[in-house]
């Protein structure tokens, strides 16, 4: 019993140096939100308070667009996943994106609410603070999933609806969650992540989303980095993700009624195209584009492509 007893605590001060050089060699302090608004958040980047927080967004190209494009990014991103769309689709719409509660420079909710309740509320004050009243709303995984709800929540705002790689449904098959999203979901060590989150992690957790990794820029990784060590963001994503995947939605997709166009990745290994066909069943009138070789993130990985699949439906009368 004394043999066993002296074990235990050999193996549990042998974690506490491991933890402790993981911290040493590992370990990343939170950026302060004003470092980062001085690099990420210049023109055309606004501000605006919201909801108990200093949201960040861009209202950008045609000003005469009276139904604007609303884009709405995924977990652990930001509004400039919407980048290249911005830059393509500019001269054509006006384009809303900003960044959500719990992620990027917008930074945790002040009450830990990651809900989607929340999230669905969140977006409609955005837009009334901007004074739309009818949009195009268009989301990437938690992003679409957002887009969805708050079509069906708000269909007189809603004019169309586009779905890309979102969440919706519960897999049937064994997904491959993000080695980031991985541990912050494990207990214990998910503590650890608020403290040690290596560029290395951060690159695999992106290489993870795309079809091809060599798409995955130095420049990009960079960018998730900083967005993921804004002070208090680690904490929101160890939030969001105890939330699960909550329940089967298909009852509720089944009620949409708004023209919607589905976009994926057939490499997306996050949320498998078998849900696009979901979406596509269950969404009548819907249409779907699978664009092969491609990941979770098209608008990133391919924007020229992506952008070929979404203009024609944002031209449709």
């Amino acid at each position: 019993m004394r043999f066993l007893f002296r074990w235990i605590v050999r193996l549990v001060l042998c974690l506490l140096v491991m933890v402790l050089l993981a911290g040493l060699f590992f370990g990343k302090k939170d950026l302060p939100a004003e470092i980062l608004v001085q690099k990420y958040g210049q023109p055309p980047s606004q501000f605006m308070n919201l909801m108990g927080m200093r949201v960040h967004y861009r209202d950008e190209g045609n000003r005469n667009d009276t139904v604007p494009l609303v884009l709405i990014h995924g977990t652990s991103s930001s509004l400039f996943t919407w980048d290249s769309t911005a830059l393509l689709l500019g001269p054509l719409r006006r384009i809303i994106r900003f960044d959500l509660p719990g992620f990027a420079l917008t930074g945790p909710h002040p009450q830990r609410d990651y809900s989607m309740n929340m999230y669905t509320r969140f977006v409609d004050s955005v837009l009334i603070r901007l004074g739309v009243r009818h949009c195009v709303i268009a989301g990437n995984s938690l992003g679409g999933a957002i887009a969805w709800h708050y079509a069906i929540r708000y269909p007189a705002k809603v004019n169309k609806l586009v779905l890309v790689d979102a969440g919706g449904y519960i897999p049937k098959d064994k997904i491959e969650l993000p080695l980031g999203f991985r541990l912050a979901k494990m207990p214990v060590v998910n503590n650890l992540v608020k403290w040690i989150t290596p560029i290395q992690l951060v690159r695999k957790s992106v290489e993870d989303v795309y079809g091809d990794k060599r798409r995955v820029t130095d420049a990009l990784v960079d960018l998730y980095s900083d967005m993921t060590l804004r002070a208090g963001n680690r904490q929101a994503l160890i939030d969001r993700m105890q939330l699960g995947l909550g329940e089967d939605a298909s009852a509720q997709i089944r009620t949409i009624q708004i023209p919607t166009l589905i976009i994926w990745g057939d490499q997306d290994h996050l949320i498998p195209v078998s849900n696009a066909t979901q979406f596509h069943n269950d969404i009548k009138g819907s249409e779907l584009i699978i664009l092969k070789g491609i990941g979770h993130v098209p608008m990133e990985e391919v924007p020229w492509d992506f952008a070929r699949a979404l203009v024609p439906f944002l031209q449709k009368k």
